[in-house]
């Protein structure tokens, strides 16, 4: 996803692995024992090729930058897309201005699968892709593809969406889960590589980055929402993907970072999820935190160097030849464990 991460570029903070505790050394060999995990609930499968599809299609449709009729085909598609699993949907429409001046016309959507559930996970991700490749050498105006950055976090979403829906009652997890799909994240001004452009939102004390979940922080939808935890799914398809801790994320929610880095490790892509800090990055969970949903951000950086951000990130290059099915499957088989663990 497309963000305002970007525009920040995060120092990363020293390494901070989390220490386990080690056994009393005064033990005799006889004596000690071994701490044991309790095992893990059987989770349904996730398909990566099923999710790889999902992105494709998104990416089929054009750049989905507001006002364009790409982005309304797109917003159409995935309404009916979760509707067809038989979840609850609601679309948020409103109005934004972008940095530029421009007025957005864009719309939030909310799929609620098991809506009468009280306990409530949230599922973020975001559906438009940025209108300009301003870190391109030599495309800096040509809309994005946005492959990982939206489309990979939307495609996770659905296919856990669907897998959910194709579970008979006895096997669905303890928790109802809800799919929020934010809009206009991604039309923000980044000083790194726009500095010709004015950003008309500065001068108004607003941050031009993550218009659509900063409308539905302040207009929750559904009204009064609560959730026990949120996760944001935000350039979660490249090949070599590496996702570290994020400071706001462990700030906000650190049991939640514990949880799905623990998991993801005992299922085998710790490769992927690594045990390394980082520093914080302004994405949609600054505000869905402010709303009072503890959310982690699950975010694809470099964990070393001075970049934050992949090569692809906000280029043209961010097309469907970044796109692996075994990183799409590291996230969507650790959130459904995640889901069925609850």
């Amino acid at each position: 996803m497309n963000f305002r991460l970007f525009r920040l570029a995060p120092t990363l903070l020293a390494a901070g692995l989390l220490i386990a505790g080690c056994r009393d050394q005064q033990k005799t060999p006889e004596t000690a024992t071994e701490p044991t995990e309790k095992p893990l609930p059987k989770a349904p499968a996730f398909s990566a090729d099923s999710a790889y599809a999902y992105v494709a299609r998104q990416v089929a449709f054009g750049p989905r930058v507001p006002n364009s009729k790409a982005h309304v085909k797109t917003g159409d598609w995935l309404v009916r897309e979760f509707k067809k699993y038989g979840l609850t949907v609601r679309e948020q429409p409103f109005e934004a201005m972008a940095f530029d001046g421009k007025m957005l016309k864009s719309r939030n959507i909310v799929a609620q699968f098991n809506p009468q559930a009280a306990r409530r996970v949230a599922i973020f991700a975001h559906w438009d892709t940025r209108p300009f490749a301003d870190k391109d050498k030599e495309h800096k105006n040509a809309p994005l593809d946005g492959a990982s950055d939206g489309a990979s976090g939307v495609g996770v979403a659905l296919e856990v969406a669907r897998v959910l829906a194709a579970q008979p009652d006895s096997l669905q997890p303890n928790v109802g889960v809800d799919f929020i799909l934010f809009d206009a994240e991604d039309y923000g001004h980044d000083d790194t590589s726009q500095g010709e452009l004015t950003n008309q939102l500065e001068a108004l004390g607003k941050d031009s980055w993550c218009l659509g979940s900063q409308y539905w922080a302040k207009n929750l939808l559904p009204a009064g929402y609560k959730a026990q935890y949120g996760i944001l799914l935000d350039m979660v398809g490249a090949k070599n993907a590496k996702f570290s801790r994020e400071q706001i994320s462990r700030q906000n929610a650190f049991s939640t970072v514990a949880k799905v880095w623990d998991t993801a490790a005992r299922i085998g892509y710790s490769d992927v999820f690594i045990f390394r800090d980082m520093g914080g990055i302004t994405d949609d969970h600054v505000y869905t935190n402010q709303a009072g949903v503890p959310t982690i951000d699950i975010i694809d950086t470099l964990p070393f160097g001075d970049e934050t951000f992949p090569a692809y990130h906000h280029t043209t290059q961010d097309n469907m030849s970044v796109i692996d099915r075994r990183t799409l499957k590291a996230v969507g088989q650790t959130l459904l464990q995640v889901l069925y663990g609850e």
